[in-house]
């Protein structure tokens, strides 16, 4: 893999029967080669992401007790402000602070015998002194989740799959997420790690970036190359229950963030399309499931085939803080949440 990644036009799906075939051959190239790509032509407009960017930058100029105001540490679902340091990758600090927005719904408390992820339905928290952000994010999750379900059909038309084959599994209540994400540049002790190296364990990751870089891919001889910033563009990557679900031949890959420089600051908005927390996850039948390689085991991160035990996991590690207060229980029962 170059220091470029693919750079895959949506547009394209909606062109001649030749624009089309040519879109799908690169979008199939781009997933089972490099598992991440520049996505354009996705119809997002500048003025909607100039808005999404102005009340994210504006949020992360509020007065410290103001952010503080709506910390995770007072949700049981795992919702709004992290403060710097207080996630953890690998388990190690994340240099970043970042609030964690969802679809809005009820609170789901799990009881009985019901899964402990049903925490992850939840309300979100909102800044009292930034009214606006609300509405920017929403829409923004909104406006995001039409592009990645197009781009899912696309991918596994691309494959040979039927481009619905998940759709019931998104069905309802898809888990959506949406992370404003603040890199403030180096840490104290001058470690570099803003986000440390890991792989997504949905669906589909869709990145909004600035101009400033640090993003870096892992490629097959594992060595992490940096991923210029591309304006206009996303940048996509798909998650490990798609390599799960094609035993192997999409692909998830390593990436991480490196701090910027001193103190000069990044932002991020990294959006996951993923299915219901209860949606079991299929392995879908496509043209060239002869030639997928399996999927990569790690014992330290077993997945499950229904999709809200992973993302349980993957919260639990992260915010051990939130974890600690709120869900003893599913930490004593370690992987069986």
């Amino acid at each position: 893999m170059s220091n470029m990644l693919p750079v895959i036009d949506l547009s394209a799906a909606s062109g001649s029967d030749a624009d089309r075939a040519a879109f799908r051959e690169a979008l199939h190239s781009a997933a089972r080669d490099v598992g991440f790509f520049h996505l354009v032509g996705h119809g997002i407009t500048e003025s909607e992401t100039a808005e999404l960017v102005r009340t994210m930058r504006a949020f992360f100029a509020l007065p410290e007790a103001e952010r503080l105001s709506i910390s995770n540490l007072n949700s049981p679902h795992f919702r709004g402000y992290t403060r710097i340091g207080d996630e953890r990758t690998g388990g190690s600090q994340d240099w970043r602070d970042q609030l964690d927005i969802g679809a809005e719904r009820p609170a789901r408390i799990p009881t009985g015998d019901e899964p402990g992820y049903w925490w992850l339905a939840g309300p979100n928290q909102w800044p009292a002194a930034l009214p606006e952000l609300r509405a920017a994010a929403l829409h923004w999750i909104d406006r995001l989740s039409t592009v990645a379900e197009r781009l899912l059909h696309e991918l596994l038309a691309s494959i040979g799959a039927p481009p619905t084959f998940y759709d019931e599994a998104f069905a309802d209540h898809p888990h959506l997420h949406l992370k404003l994400v603040r890199y403030p540049g180096s840490a104290p002790d001058g470690a570099g790690q803003g986000v440390g190296a890991h792989k997504d364990y949905g669906f589909l990751t869709l990145l909004l970036t600035d101009e400033v870089g640090g993003l870096e891919v892992e490629g097959a001889d594992g060595v992490f190359r940096e991923v210029p910033p591309m304006p206009g563009a996303f940048v996509i990557n798909l998650g490990e229950l798609l390599e799960v679900a094609t035993n192997g031949y999409l692909k998830a890959t390593n990436h991480r963030v490196v701090s910027p420089p001193g103190n000069r600051e990044r932002y991020s908005v990294p959006f996951f399309y993923n299915p219901r927390l209860d949606a079991r996850i299929e392995p879908v039948p496509f043209a060239y499931a002869d030639r997928a390689p399996g999927v990569t085991q790690d014992a330290t991160n077993p997945l499950f085939a229904e999709y809200g035990r992973n993302e349980i996991k993957g919260w639990l590690r992260a915010h051990p803080e939130v974890a600690r207060r709120y869900h003893a229980g599913l930490l004593a029962e370690g992987t069986r949440v």
